[in-house]
């Protein structure tokens, strides 16, 4: 996989740029009655005066849902709806653990969402903060993920489900995180089961994608683990404000499918600490074959030398020109040295021989 992100190319320092608009944060924002739409909004003042012109004693509820809002948006928000301002300092500047956190009569929830991109074989985060109160929600999504758009279409074709509140438009929201894991596990577990085909294959550049898969798994940890106990503290706090027993049911099937995931998620952990340290097994012990060969060509390479360096070395003490050497008027002086190169050398290359260097 996932893997340096694509960034959007910087302007030369020379170029004049128009500054860019802000984008409307307001991705969807509609009025509930009865569990059904009543009205849609394209900005949040729309909503407020929408939901505070429904009649007194309706069963209405404000589902608005922000991406990437600045902090003059969530802060007029909310003054609306009395958000604490500790969670929305969270919300705006993202980059928040999974947790859950009560303030009087609502509730704030971080999600990590995750997606897996089959392009560039790599996990892909987003960071999700909810707000929940007895008659709206408010959704900050900070990343593509995930698809709350869905979320709100399912909800919208089970009328039933959303007349249950805003508890059950944050259930159903934990529901798509958690069924957005799904695909990720199924990802990672193709991709380690790659590098474990490519370890033992004799592949030599798994090291890199192993560091990379084992980071993108702790990364998804770190998204899994905290939900957890989200999920556990939803659970307990049910009987205490009075959930739906629908609702309490749907929150034990997501807290089922999280401890499945999170179960499989550390078995990848497990798995990628096998896979390295086989790969380290198996890069030494092809050095050490390397170097063993290296070792077999340097002994062959040097024991030609030592047979060819001594007729070299008879042939130099003959040819000295010095008269007093007894040899150099002897008959026999040039085939006793001709015999005596070659015994030497015959005698070298027995002894190689014999060691096996040659």
């Amino acid at each position: 996989m996932l893997r340096a992100r694509r960034r959007p190319g910087d302007p030369a320092p020379h170029a004049r740029t128009a500054p860019a608009e802000r984008h409307d944060a307001v991705a969807a924002a509609a009025i509930y009655e009865e569990g059904r739409r009543v009205s849609s909004h394209a900005r949040v003042p729309e909503t407020l005066h929408a939901l505070r012109a429904r009649p007194e004693g309706a069963d209405s509820l404000a589902w608005i849902g922000l991406e990437r809002p600045d902090a003059a948006e969530l802060t007029s928000l909310a003054a609306a709806f009395d958000l604490h301002p500790l969670a929305v300092e969270d919300a705006i500047q993202a980059h928040q653990r999974p947790k859950l956190e009560r303030y009087g009569d609502t509730l704030f929830v971080v999600l990590r969402a995750a997606r897996y991109d089959d392009a560039t074989e790599s996990v892909e985060f987003g960071e999700l903060h909810v707000f929940v109160g007895a008659d709206f929600v408010v959704t900050v999504r900070h990343g593509a993920s995930p698809d709350l758009a869905a979320v709100r279409a399912r909800l919208e074709r089970d009328p039933q489900m959303l007349a249950r509140g805003a508890q059950a438009v944050l259930y159903a929201i934990l529901d798509a995180v958690v069924d957005g894991y799904a695909p990720v596990v199924a990802g990672l577990e193709n991709d380690i089961d790659e590098i474990e085909a490519d370890v033992l294959g004799g592949g030599t550049e798994a090291s890199r994608r192993i560091y990379e898969l084992s980071r993108e798994v702790a990364d998804f940890l770190r998204a899994v683990r905290p939900l957890r106990q989200v999920c556990t503290a939803l659970a307990q706090g049910s009987a205490k404000y009075g959930v739906d027993d629908e609702l309490q049911a749907s929150l034990r099937d997501v807290a089922d499918h999280l401890t499945e995931v999170a179960e499989r998620v550390e078995t990848f952990r497990s798995a990628l600490r096998d896979i390295l340290t086989v790969n380290a097994t198996l890069v030494a012990q092809r050095q050490n074959e390397e170097a063993k060969a290296q070792n077999e060509e340097i002994k062959k390479i040097s024991s030609w030398a030592a047979i060819l360096f001594a007729p070299t070395l008879v042939g130099t003490v003959y040819g000295m020109n010095f008269d007093t050497i007894p040899e150099l008027h002897w008959a026999y002086g040039y085939p006793f040295a001709l015999v005596a190169m070659v015994a030497v050398s015959a005698t070298l290359y027995g002894v190689f021989r014999f060691r096996r260097w040659i």
